[in-house]
């Protein structure tokens, strides 16, 4: 029952939207910037945003997709990132259940695992000689 009401909440805003845009075309059918490649680019990544919408409404539990949304308010990459790897689990046969909000914080810790393996790999560390050659020991020596 609340997965229809999302969904009418969804194509409720889709509508709105589409009315403050001028109809379903964007503009009255008249494109904007003079081409009509932006109007093509814009309704693909709509129906991508759309797709990935209602593959992670399908794989997640209400808790973990308002987890997920409060992470995306914050820093957005890593949003994608997780949301990326959810759906290459979901499409990969994976997952066998939802996931609650306890295994999204575990790949989430997981994935800040990794990140802070890989900085370190790439860590560059200068070792400074002590005691090594100085303009001022020159002067000692006179």
């Amino acid at each position: 029952m609340a997965d229809a009401e999302l969904e009418e909440i969804r194509r409720a805003r889709l509508a709105q939207l589409q009315q403050q845009q001028g109809g379903p075309r964007g503009g009255g059918g008249v494109p904007r910037g003079g081409g009509g490649a932006e109007g093509q680019d814009e309704q693909r990544k709509q129906a991508e945003a759309e797709r990935r919408s209602a593959i992670l409404n399908q794989i997640l539990e209400p808790e973990a997709a308002d987890r997920l949304g409060r992470i995306r308010l914050v820093k957005e990459s890593r949003a994608m990132d997780i949301e990326n790897r959810l759906i290459t689990l979901a499409q990969t046969g994976q997952l066998r259940q939802k996931v609650s909000e306890d295994q999204l914080k575990q790949l989430l810790n997981a994935v800040a695992e990794n990140q802070r393996k890989d900085e370190e790999e790439h860590k560059i560390v200068i070792n400074r000689r002590k005691g090594g050659w100085d303009d001022d020991d020159d002067l000692l020596d006179l």
